[in-house]
């Protein structure tokens, strides 16, 4: 049994909390459970309010799964106990004393807690098996409504967390948004498998060095494809001639770093998610689009961003996916769903981090409307889901935070963090 699953039973109240007796058999009655401390270190739980044997007790509580582990983690010791005015466990072992020699009053939680709620706990994260997630089997019985409150929370969460990136690029650029936005849009052309190379090309020169080149596209073609050291050797062709020339010129001029060899990858991507594609699309994103990250925080709608992410790759590509080989012509401008993965991994986490920094923390307004706009993302965690629950995302907002859900809390057994986990032991 996990600590953890005595947690959420006081925090959440889900226990027979009427006519409790300490272990010495003293009448308690819990008039208020506490603050749980899940972040510091200290007890379990601040400021508990309680009667025992009639008199008023306000202080913090401390769980553990015997008593005995009082001393197994050396509390007797740490002056932050000393304020304990019950201890709650799962099994009383043990007396505990304060430093002035009394006892602690015990509370022993297995005679309170019901026959179902155990065998929920014991099913959830004690009969694993060859599951796909622990609660399969009943994933589909929460109410839909806390599972659709839970998804939002879930979303917002994984935002968050996307802040730290964007965060730390801020603090190497001196709190530059524009250089932050340029970054993050380049790691976004590179997708998984070249995000990486994508986002270190736009870091291998001063972000003034591109901004310079922003009027000019070949400029900015031959600076990002340098830079990815992606150019080739020799050619007779004359857009790639022009493309060497140029990064020649500029790397002397900026005294750039030329890569020794190129990071990018082509192997098992599809035609249209060729690096050479990719990268031309996003110079000429930023050639007829410079003030790219102030025009995507000002966008309110779907329609707007997808109006702000019109791009092509230049003519030379229309007739190849990569240097020097001629291909059937095609226009390759942005795709929807292309367009779609930038807005959801990208812009609207640029946006959120945007507003939070200035203190502006309107989710409901600039970021909830376009993500619940857009359709959601099909993938090997979203269809598993999908087979638990038919229709369960609607949208993106839901297919994200699915993704979410299953990283960071399934794949790591944090079931007893968990609304659904929680929902399916104490129902």
């Amino acid at each position: 049994m996990q600590e953890a699953f005595l947690h959420s039973l006081w925090k959440y109240k889900k226990l027979n909390m009427n006519q409790l007796k300490t272990t010495r058999g003293e009448d308690l009655q819990i008039l208020h459970t506490g603050l749980h401390n899940e972040t510091e270190s200290g007890p379990d739980f601040f400021k508990a309010e309680i009667h025992l044997e009639g008199q008023h007790w306000v202080g913090n509580l401390e769980i553990h799964l015997r008593s005995s582990d009082w001393y197994a983690h050396h509390h007797e010791t740490d002056p932050a106990y000393d304020n304990v005015i019950l201890h709650v466990v799962w099994e009383d072992d043990m007396s505990i004393f304060r430093k002035n020699e009394t006892e602690i009053p015990c509370l022993e939680l297995k005679s309170y807690v019901s026959k179902s709620q155990l065998e929920a706990y014991h099913e959830l994260l004690e009969n694993k098996s060859d599951k796909w997630i622990n609660c399969e089997t009943h994933f589909d019985e929460v109410d839909d409504f806390k599972l659709a409150y839970w998804l939002e929370r879930l979303y917002v969460e994984r935002l968050q967390e996307k802040n730290q990136l964007i965060l730390n690029l801020l603090k190497v650029s001196n709190n530059n948004w524009d250089e932050v936005g340029f970054k993050l849009m380049a790691k976004a052309f590179g997708l998984n498998v070249n995000g990486e190379a994508f986002l270190q090309m736009s870091s291998a020169a001063d972000f003034k060095v591109f901004q310079k080149c922003f009027q000019n596209p070949i400029q900015l073609e031959a600076l990002c494809f340098g830079l990815c050291g992606m150019l080739p050797a020799e050619s007779e062709e004359r857009y790639v001639n022009n493309l060497q020339n140029e990064f020649k010129f500029l790397s002397q001029k900026f005294q750039l770093n030329v890569p020794v060899t190129s990071q990018v990858k082509y192997f098992r991507l599809r035609p249209d998610n060729f690096p050479s594609i990719r990268l031309s699309q996003f110079c000429n994103l930023y050639a007829e689009k410079p003030q790219v990250f102030s025009r995507l925080i000002q966008c309110k709608t779907k329609k707007e961003l997808y109006g702000l992410l019109e791009a092509k790759a230049t003519g030379y590509w229309e007739t190849h996916y990569s240097f020097g080989r001629k291909s059937k012509a095609k226009m390759k401008k942005l795709s929807l769903s292309f367009k779609d993965l930038v807005i959801i991994n990208t812009i609207l986490p640029l946006k959120f981090a945007f507003n939070s920094y200035k203190g502006q923390l309107d989710f409901e307004d600039s970021i909830y409307p376009i993500i619940s706009s857009l359709r959601p993302e099909m993938n090997r965690l979203t269809k598993g889901f999908e087979r638990l629950k038919p229709k369960l995302a609607t949208s993106a907002l839901e297919s994200q935070a699915l993704i979410q859900l299953k990283t960071q809390y399934c794949d790591m057994n944090r079931c007893l963090k968990c609304q659904v986990g929680l929902e399916l032991i104490h129902a």
